[in-house]
């Protein structure tokens, strides 16, 4: 099983010396979240906490993850980013389809672009795009980043997103890995159908295991069940060694922690306190076996 930190919520001015540590502690991967603003009032529940409270403030810090995967990757060189998960519904595809290619060229393809369709409303409507037929719209737009990021002049005519043959120069030289967010049975499908992986939100190992096993059948049902499939996974009651193995006996593939909360410190920590809970926790997860 692989293990990715996250860094949601930390300071910005921690984030490159904590991808340096996370890197020579033996950590695979940064997580990176994704938040467009704070809105004082919100039209919808945030629907990953029991009563759709927002764990968040108007001045709890966050960073554009594409940016935090260039600045992060250019000082690391094995270590790998992935956005868990970016809030599709309110972008344009084109402009992410550079943005995206941009970050994997620069990190010598140690980029995976996680996606979801956004909870807010507010995001959509402030940032001009439809909130309604918003899961047909992503759809279409990851259509539409694959085909371009694949390299050569293409063209899309789709319902949403039309557009005459063009180039994005240099692309990938590897495939970008999607990994699609979402609990809901829509969401399912659309990772089974076209993602290279899944990615959860909080959730007990009872509620993953289920999940995978959706899963599992879902991608058999669309002929991809031999294919790699990555299981990204943030589990909120097993912890220790036993419980990663069980976590690896469900299937899932890559644990996403937050050291420094398992230690019970907060998002606000110092650096140095957070540098000392990776490479503790390496030392007891990552280096056990």
């Amino acid at each position: 099983m692989k293990y990715t930190c996250s860094i949601a919520m930390c300071p910005l001015d921690q984030l490159i010396s904590l991808a340096k540590t996370a890197e020579d502690v033996g950590f695979d991967s940064i997580a990176l979240p994704d938040s467009l603003f704070f809105m004082e009032k919100a039209a919808a529940d945030y629907p990953y906490t029991p009563d759709g409270s927002r764990m968040w403030d108007e001045n709890t810090p966050w960073v554009d993850p594409l940016i935090a995967a260039a600045a992060m990757g250019a000082v690391t060189s094995t270590l790998r980013f992935y956005t868990s998960v970016l809030k599709l519904g309110s972008r344009n595809p084109l402009l992410l389809a550079r943005q995206v290619g941009s970050v994997a060229n620069l990190t010598n393809n140690r980029f995976g672009f996680g996606v979801g369709i956004g909870w807010a409303p507010e995001e959509f409507t402030w940032c001009g795009a439809p909130y309604q037929r918003r899961g047909a719209r992503v759809d279409e737009m990851i259509e539409v980043i694959k085909l371009v990021l694949g390299g050569g002049m293409v063209e899309f005519h789709g319902e949403f997103f039309d557009f005459d043959r063009l180039q994005m120069s240099p692309a990938p030289s590897q495939p970008v890995p999607f990994y699609i967010g979402g609990h809901t049975e829509a969401a399912l499908r659309r990772a089974a159908r076209v993602g290279d992986g899944w990615a959860s939100a909080m959730m007990t190992a009872a509620q993953l295991a289920e999940t995978i096993g959706k899963l599992r059948t879902l991608r058999a049902e669309y002929g991809r069940a031999d294919q790699p499939f990555e299981v990204q996974a943030v589990c909120v009651d097993k912890f220790g060694v036993d419980g990663h193995r069980e976590l690896a006996d469900i299937g899932v593939t890559d644990n996403i922690v937050v050291p420094w909360i398992l230690d019970g410190l907060g998002f606000d920590a110092p650096l140095d306190e957070k540098q000392d809970s990776l490479k503790r926790f390496a030392d007891t997860y990552i280096h056990a076996g």
